[in-house]
């Protein structure tokens, strides 16, 4: 059972988190580009955590960021999402972020579960990253899910007989 406290009303569930972006500077370009990820989510013990950014190491070429005050919501109608991230081999956390990928700071704006979410996201081309989800994370998410999705029971479509309803067929009393 997870110690994590969290705020829940019966439209959403809020999870606090602070993420560990981390910058390295890449040795295969001329110009030293910045590769982005994610090194760390931490579940925070509790939320109101001001949100706040400092840097937690640099050694030249790592730089990592404490982002601060940051949040995983859980909506309903994302169950569907939720329920596939926990399906694959490994769930992970998706991390959107503002920017540009060669930008030497970026800003996470948004932490989230749902894959569906993620890939719009990237669709649009946001900077989109992932990392594993925590173990005490999954089990939230995993609650969630368990108590809130109902799977869409999937219906076979009745098809149509266009033949009969053109109006070509009803003018000419064509019939096969």
């Amino acid at each position: 059972m997870s110690n994590i406290q969290f705020e829940a009303s019966d439209r959403e569930v809020v999870i606090p988190v602070s993420v560990v972006l981390q910058r390295k500077l890449s040795s295969d370009s001329l110009w030293g580009l910045p590769q982005w990820s994610v090194y760390s989510i931490i579940c925070e013990n509790q939320s109101g955590v001001a949100a706040d950014k400092m840097i937690i190491h640099d050694d030249g070429i790592h730089v990592r960021f404490l982002w601060t005050g940051m949040s995983v919501h859980l909506y309903k109608d994302g169950n569907e999402g939720y329920w596939y991230n926990l399906l694959s081999d490994i769930p992970y956390l998706f991390v959107g972020c503002d920017g540009n990928s060669n930008d030497m700071e970026i800003e996470p704006v948004f932490v989230t579960a749902n894959q569906d979410e993620a890939t719009g996201d990237m669709e649009a081309e946001r900077i989109v990253l992932e990392i594993p989800m925590p173990d005490e994370m999954c089990n939230i998410v995993e609650r969630y899910v368990v108590t809130h999705y109902v799977p869409e029971i999937k219906k076979k479509r009745k098809r149509k007989d266009w033949l009969s309803d053109s109006e070509y067929v009803k003018k000419t009393n064509y019939r096969h």
